[in-house]
């Protein structure tokens, strides 16, 4: 088990983007810190299987809807929360 020691980040960035994140982020029910720790471990190849993603209301709907094997959905997800973020 890894010892999780928090420790701040300053970013320099367009204030309406910041706006823009913080209203997605409470949208989502989570901290703009979660949102960007999350991505940030998405890109680094540190989000592991044992960690939670968390998924919006809609998806959760969507989730295990399509039935095909050859599909990672974990992949899947992971790749349109990249794109939309991305944006």
């Amino acid at each position: 088990m890894r010892t999780i020691i928090p420790t701040k980040l300053t970013l320099t960035l367009e204030k309406l983007v910041i706006e823009r994140a913080k209203k997605y982020a409470k949208s989502q029910g989570r901290s703009l810190s979660n949102l960007i720790e999350e991505y940030l471990k998405s890109v680094s190849g540190e989000l592991q299987e044992q960690d939670e993603i968390v998924l919006s209301p809609e998806v959760k709907l969507l989730y295990g809807s399509v039935k095909d094997k050859n599909i990672d959905y974990k992949e899947v997800i992971t790749d349109e929360i990249l794109k939309k973020h991305l944006q």
